[in-house]
């Protein structure tokens, strides 16, 4: 047993396919893939670690793969899941580990101007090299035939989106087929945890994707208390799940209203963005920060101010009048309806997370499916709070009226618990004297479903509290590929209300 809830599984590059295979069909998803470079005599040791997870009961397992650091390689899994290929991509520019018999081997992190041979997050990377230029085409698929032209877009884009490359092959306006490049902006985050005492990357995990601030910093702070199997008490559960549904209510909100304006409808739009306004407001007095930052922490959690369940009901029929009136709008209607579906059968192979699963009938959220304990000595579940709505049309509408019920569902959530809480700061993170130990390279893992999605961490920490490994799983990993998938057949105007559905982030994907 590792930690809380997992199983380790020692495999080998003979049994990897077979061992993943079982699990898929025990119900399983790979949630994460995690290489390491650990210290070691020579060129040190490597290894690969594969979390798969089930619900219903909350299950999950991990295959524990040993790699030969002379000669990295690994049995590719991209045969039996699409996830898995692009995690051996990422880990392949990042560590060299390369993936044998992978079907699309091309790099997915490294830019062809990245320097070959060189792999980041090794031990024994050294400094990086020259880099070469930065013109290089990339070797985006040309789709040929009478009418057939492309249309680039990016990477540098209006306003304050980040880079991302768009390459669009069509017919008249008709997309036959959109490639996206990303990674423009690689960060090295992974790499910057390492080496960190426990309470010094919380700040960091913050920061991996600013509009996510609370996602991130749960899941890595449920990493670390599985690690060292730290029970939360119960109103600190409560204060983070009261964030959680805040930071899901502003976000969601704020995609409503770019929904409507990307439709023409900018009344809505700045409705929209009077009650987002509001929010961070309300989430400036409940943590001191408008993005809810300092409100998890290692252990327990901190509110400034409980919201007011009068000012809530309030703002929940301010959204309700919002959505309302763009639902019964005919050109709202129109442009929503069958806009680029993701059917439930694309969803499920491409392994997408969050409303963009449950928009297209898939009734994932890991707040059932992987609850972080009850939230009372009565046995209080969030699965008591509310109920996963989803949607099965998949089109554009149906990702705005999946956001609309998850404003709902919150909002009930958050009725109950801003109750059952007062102001003030709940445990705090023990000092090493007296933490259970759990081993000098004690593992844990954290999964909460932010508003995205299902965010995974996994941390590996030493003895003397600092971290030696943490891995990250952003939702927009597993649903960045669906994007082209949905926009196949659809017309190029509708491709900024069609990435708005999605509304993807590039800094949780470009780590």
């Amino acid at each position: 047993m590792t930690g809380h809830h997992r199983v380790a599984v020692a495999t080998t590059a003979a049994t990897l396919a077979e061992h993943a295979g079982t699990l898929q069909r025990r119900g399983f998803r790979l949630a994460l893939v995690a290489a390491h470079h650990d210290p070691g005599p020579d060129r040190g040791t490597m290894r690969v670690v594969y979390l798969y997870v089930a619900a219903d009961p909350d299950r999950r397992v991990e295959l524990h793969l040993p790699v030969d650091p002379a000669a990295p390689a690994v049995p590719t899994l991209a045969g039996l899941s699409f996830p898995a290929g692009r995690f051996e991509r990422e880990m392949h520019d990042l560590y060299g580990i390369r993936p044998v018999d992978h079907p699309l081997p091309r790099r997915l992190v490294r830019h062809p101007h990245w320097p070959s041979g060189w792999y980041p997050m090794r031990r024994d990377a050294g400094p990086p090299p020259r880099f070469g230029d930065t013109d290089e085409p990339f070797p985006f698929l040309t789709v040929q035939g009478p009418g057939v032209y492309e249309i680039p877009v990016g990477p540098v884009h209006a306003g304050l989106i980040e880079p991302g490359h768009f390459r669009f092959s069509v017919v008249g306006e008709t997309i036959l087929k959109l490639k996206a490049r990303l990674w423009y902006v690689h960060k090295g985050v992974e790499k910057l945890f390492e080496g960190r005492d426990v309470q010094a990357g919380l700040p960091l995990a913050e920061r991996i994707s600013g509009d996510t601030a609370v996602g991130h910093a749960l899941a890595y702070c449920l990493a670390l208390e599985d690690a060292r199997q730290f029970e939360v008490p119960f109103e600190a559960r409560r204060m983070r799940a009261i964030l959680l549904e805040l930071e899901r209510l502003y976000n969601h909100v704020g995609d409503i209203g770019a929904l409507c304006n990307d439709v023409g409808h900018g009344v809505l739009n700045a409705h929209a963005l009077r009650i987002k306004e509001t929010l961070l407001r309300l989430n400036r007095d409940t943590t001191g920060h408008r993005l809810l930052r300092g409100g998890v922490r290692p252990g327990g959690a901190a509110l400034r101010e409980v919201p007011s369940p009068d000012r809530l009901a309030a703002i929940g029929a301010d959204i309700r009048e919002v959505v309302d009136l763009a639902l019964g709008n005919s050109l709202v209607a129109e442009r929503f309806t069958g806009t680029a579906v993701l059917t439930v059968e694309q969803a499920r192979d491409l392994g997408a997370l969050g409303y963009v699963a449950r928009a297209s009938g898939l009734g994932t959220d890991a707040r059932l499916d992987h609850p972080a304990g009850v939230l009372d000595d009565e046995g209080l579940r969030m699965s008591d709070l509310f109920t996963v709505a989803t949607h099965g049309t998949g089109d554009v509408l149906a990702r705005f009226q999946q956001r609309a019920a998850e404003i709902d569902a919150s909002l009930a959530a958050l009725g109950v618990l801003v109750r059952t809480v007062t102001p003030g700061t709940v445990a705090t993170w023990p000092g090493t004297d007296h933490m259970p130990s759990a081993g000098p390279a004690a593992s844990g893992v954290g999964i909460v479903e932010g508003w995205r999605g299902t965010i995974v961490h996994r941390v590996e920490i030493g003895a003397d509290e600092r971290l030696t490994r943490v891995k990250v799983v952003d939702p927009s990993f597993f649903n960045w590929p669906a994007l082209p998938v949905a926009l196949a057949g659809t017309i190029v105007p509708d491709f900024p209300l069609v990435n708005k559905s999605f509304n993807l982030s590039y800094a949780g994907n470009d780590l």
